[in-house]
């Protein structure tokens, strides 16, 4: 599958994505990143087909992105926010969203142990939940977004809510879940250190209104080290853009 974003602008008051253009081949896993403000969830919410854009389009396996209700791509998400719903079980919750391609409740539900078991969460079928740790209800929200069986996974910062340990953790396993099945994924973060250990491509915009700034392949040649202080050089110079200021080196 196939991700083109080509010339994506949006307005509110102030223009927020100026012109933002890229592609992402199948089973890609592009990392997003960005200064703070600069439209990485609006671009998000663009693509996934929740927001339309003032300018440009989205193609998804070469069929144009709409807007309005009509989306019918398969596009699954994963918010930072786990949105489970607290009076239903882990598998109910999974269940749900299968409702509307018109399975029946036992199929749906075979779908939603399928997997929850996929994500590691076999025994934890009937828990609600609120009685399970915040790692686990975003293991969760991970196979209800994977069940609709999605060409494209969008995740939006979906660990930023996570201790450092369970976010380590989640990290290897959105990297099997990628590995196991294809799927290409854009994965929004503003973690350096994570886009550069799960991404194979990074894509840095800049200060708002945002574009592309850098897009780089990370195939493993490059010294993560060095690169992290490249990509940290790039979002200080893109913060002080964004407030105005000075930036060192630049006239």
């Amino acid at each position: 599958m196939k991700l083109e974003v080509l010339g994506i602008s949006k307005h509110y008051l102030l223009p927020i994505l100026d012109a933002v253009t890229f592609e992402a081949a199948e089973g890609e896993f592009v990392c997003l990143m960005g200064p703070n403000g600069c439209g990485k969830t609006t671009l998000l919410r663009i693509i996934g087909g929740m927001e339309p854009p003032t300018a440009g389009e989205v193609r998804i396996a070469g069929r144009p992105v709409t807007y309005g209700g009509n989306h019918t791509l398969p596009v699954g998400v994963v918010f930072q926010e786990d949105r489970l719903l607290p009076w239903q079980t882990l598998e109910e919750n999974v269940a749900l969203v299968l409702r509307p391609l018109g399975q029946g409740r036992a199929e749906r539900h075979e779908v939603a142990r399928r997997y929850l078991r996929f994500v590691g969460l076999h025994g934890f079928e009937e828990y609600y939940p609120n009685r399970v740790s915040g790692g686990m209800r975003q293991r969760a929200a991970i196979a209800r977004a994977l069940a609709i069986e999605p060409d494209l996974l969008l995740m939006d910062e979906p660990f930023g809510g996570l201790d450092a340990q369970n976010r380590r953790i989640m990290q290897a396993e959105v990297r099997r879940i990628w590995a196991e099945t294809g799927k290409t994924i854009l994965f929004v973060t503003h973690s350096i250190e994570e886009a550069v250990a799960i991404g194979t491509t990074l894509i840095m915009l800049s200060a708002r209104p945002a574009h592309v700034r850098e897009l780089i392949r990370n195939d493993g040649r490059q010294d993560p080290r060095r690169l992290i202080e490249e990509l940290n050089q790039m979002i200080m110079e893109e913060v002080l853009r964004q407030q105005g200021g000075p930036v060192p080196g630049v006239p």
